[in-house]
């Protein structure tokens, strides 16, 4: 933003009244929150790709589960997927006579493994809800301030009973200037909103498979002993 056009939005803002105030400020944290949540996102996003990927193929090549479970602790410092292995794990330690150990083996596995892959996925898929909140209701928090810029401007003519320039220049600026804070508010969350969607519904694809093939392996040591 060029010295100019940043006192031009301040001498924009410092000619609103209280509801434009409130409305660049509530604009703001808008902003601001949705691009710390995309900064953090990219960045856990980007490891637990790495680390899933890592950690399968170290799992893997494990020569038996102890084994195996030391290689994701090493592998896997997000752990995303250390816990899926740590829940079918803790199957065995389970109380005994209680409705979680009451099916056969395969659907005790196929339930502790959904539930872990869940809470997993729960922690991936935090922030979205605050990015698309924000994509979708700040174009609208803008229109709210280009609507009372355009009812200041109509006021001014109003009471004036002529049409001079300077009645509405002021209104009608604070009102394109909202128009435009509410769509730069938007796009990125918007953006950053799809791209870590498509990131987090790769990472899900690849511990849904992970999942199956564990119960299956799970399941086919139990039958060989």
């Amino acid at each position: 933003m060029t010295d100019s056009a940043g006192q031009g939005l301040l001498q924009t803002l410092a000619q609103a009244d209280a509801l434009g105030r409130v409305v660049a400020l509530l604009l703001l944290a808008m902003s601001v929150s949705s691009w710390v949540v995309i900064v953090w996102k990219a960045w856990l996003l980007r490891r637990a790709a790495k680390d899933v990927g890592l950690s399968t193929a170290a799992f893997w090549q494990s020569s038996d589960l102890d084994d195996a479970q030391r290689r994701l602790a090493a592998f896997d410092p997000q752990r995303i997927v250390l816990p899926l292995l740590q829940a079918a794990r803790g199957l065995d330690d389970a109380a005994p006579r209680t409705l979680a150990t009451a099916a056969d083996r395969s659907q005790q596995l196929t339930r502790v493994l959904r539930g872990a892959l869940h809470a997993v996925l729960h922690r991936l898929q935090f922030g979205q809800v605050l990015l698309a909140t924000v994509g979708s209701t700040s174009p609208f928090v803008g229109l709210l301030g280009t609507v009372w810029g355009i009812y200041h401007a109509l006021t001014g003519i109003g009471q004036d009973g002529r049409f001079r320039i300077e009645q509405v220049s002021g209104p009608v600026g604070e009102a394109l200037v909202m128009t435009a804070a509410g769509l730069a508010v938007a796009i990125p969350a918007v953006l950053a909103y799809n791209v870590l969607g498509r990131s987090i519904a790769r990472i899900e694809a690849d511990l849904e498979g992970f999942a199956r093939d564990l119960r299956e392996l799970l399941l086919h040591k139990e039958s060989a002993k």
